[in-house]
């Protein structure tokens, strides 16, 4: 670029100019100015560069305006779809699967979910391991879909609300202390065992103790004594035939040539048989009771 000098003059003066005029150059020329250039060339590549592996990134991650892959962000809260693995707890308020799939938990060592309060203390924890299933709470419920409670246990008791409960083991059910109920009863053709082997054996029912065998005979086997007792009403041994084969016998009385005996009872409420006659013979055979 010349930088032109103007001289100004009255007229009819002559202005003789200078021989030497001085120029300046003003730019980048040479090898600066191809430098620039190539840093320009190599800006231009690094930018088409990653715009392409942005557009690569977003396609392969599957971005998109509602999440990202497999992963859908909504306003009831977030949807992922096929396997997913965590590396680091997950803490969610709610986790249900599709209505078509079931959910599915798994974990090479085991899965815990637990409940915390807002100090991080645990209130509840449900451990599935190898060996066992671990559950640590105050309660624990077991409802049907209507509400109804089927399993409950608690520090206190454990209550089973089911219509039915089936022990199907070989052995049958071992409790150590008490049991209520309304009814026990086998299986169709097995036979209905009570047993304590060590212990005594008690039924106590306010209304009545009723043993029932419809298809088959029942027995009563004790080491020591067996006591059937009504506070209030009678005792009653309704059948077409009872035995009593190791029943005490008392002497025959006069009248009893037909082999007829009579039931009676001592004091302690031990049974004697005494021979019958026109009149009751329970006195005269009351020795057996000594």
């Amino acid at each position: 670029m010349v930088r032109e000098q103007y001289t100004t003059a009255t007229e009819g003066t002559q202005v003789e100019r200078p021989e030497n005029q001085a120029v300046y150059k003003i730019g980048i020329y040479g090898w600066r100015k191809r430098c620039l250039y190539l840093f320009v060339l190599l800006l231009l590549i690094l930018l088409l560069v990653n715009l392409a592996l942005t557009i690569w990134i977003l396609r392969v991650m599957w971005f998109s305006p509602a999440g990202m892959g497999h992963l859908q962000v909504k306003q009831e809260g977030l949807r992922l779809e096929g396997d997913s693995e965590f590396l680091f707890p997950l803490y969610a308020k709610e986790i249900r699967s599709r209505v078509d799939s079931p959910l599915l938990l798994q974990s090479p060592q085991n899965v815990t979910l637990s409940a915390r309060t807002v100090e991080g203390e645990v209130t509840g924890r449900l451990t599935a391991g190898p060996q066992m299933v671990e559950i640590q709470s105050q309660h624990f419920h077991i409802n049907s879909r209507d509400g109804r409670p089927l399993f409950t246990v608690d520090e206190r008791e454990a209550v089973v609300g089911a219509d039915k409960l089936r022990v199907t083991g070989p052995e049958g059910a071992l409790f150590e202390h008490s049991v209520e109920t309304p009814l026990v009863r086998p299986d169709p053709f097995q036979d209905l065992r009570l047993e304590s082997p060590t212990r005594s054996l008690s039924m106590d029912a306010p209304n009545g103790v009723r043993v029932r065998a419809p298809a088959g005979s029942g027995a009563a086997l004790s080491q020591m004594d067996i006591v059937l007792h009504s506070s209030a009403g009678p005792l009653v041994l309704d059948a077409e035939t009872v035995c009593l084969p190791r029943v005490a016998q008392g002497t025959r009385g006069p009248g009893s040539s037909q082999g007829l005996y009579e039931v009676c009872a001592c004091a302690d409420g031990r049974l004697y048989l005494a021979a019958a006659a026109a009149g009751t013979t329970c006195h005269e055979n009351s020795g057996v009771c000594l």
